[in-house]
Order: C-alpha cells, then sequence, then structure tokens
C-alpha cells in the first residue's frame, strides 16, 4: 500500500499528522486493521479502497465519469485542481514517476516540470 498518496492525490507524506501516526486520512489504520474501512465516511474513500480495492483513484477505469471524484475536484480552492493533476500525472507516469517527482515537495501538492 501506499500510503504516502490519498485516493484523490493529495501526497501526504509531507504532512506531519501522517509521520507521528496521527492522521484519520485515506489510508492510515487501514492497512493493518486499527480502523475499520466498514465505519468510513467518505465516499470517494469506500469506493476506492473498500470496494474497487485500489490504491488510488488513479487505478479505477471509472475515473474520466466518476462523479464522486468530480464532484471532490468541483470543490472552491486550488488544492482540488492540483490534486486532479496529481491523479492524471500518475495515470500517465505511473507511482514511481510521481513519488520520484512529489518526494521534493513540501506541502501535498506542487510542480511537475
Amino acid at each position: 500500500m501506499i500510503i504516502e498518496i490519498g485516493c484523490c492525490g493529495a501526497y501526504c507524506k509531507t504532512c506531519g499528522a501522517l509521520a507521528d501516526k496521527s492522521c484519520l486520512g485515506c489510508k492510515l489504520g487501514y492497512e493493518n486493521g486499527e480502523r475499520d474501512i466498514n465505519k468510513a465516511k467518505c465516499k470517494m474513500k469506500v469506493c476506492c479502497f473498500k470496494e474497487r480495492k485500489f490504491e488510488t483513484c488513479a487505478d479505477c477505469l471509472d475515473y474520466p465519469s466518476c462523479k464522486i471524484i468530480e464532484d471532490f475536484y468541483n470543490k472552491n480552492g486550488y488544492k482540488y485542481r492540483k490534486y486532479r493533476q496529481s491523479i492524471e500525472f500518475i495515470r500517465d507516469n505511473g507511482y514511481a514517476s510521481f513519488l520520484e517527482i512529489a518526494d521534493n515537495w513540501k506541502g501535498p501538492y506542487g510542480k511537475f516540470d
């Protein structure tokens, strides 16, 4: 499991809460049974991890037409556009290429050039 990437495309490795394991985000705790995915309320997380068993929404063939992820990306805020850019980068280039670039970021998103 790639814990550093949220199902939406956020790069979580830069988050202090992930580092100290106090994060209640997408993945931490589900991989080892500390948290129960059946209690998750996030539609994206339930679809991606519980139902489809994907690392992120980048793995989903239905991504281009998914209402759940589209509603998320259509929220106001720059970060949502950047998360979309991350997922699309992963779809085009793979996780290894994404992690190579993202490891230089200071936050949950960054530049791809």
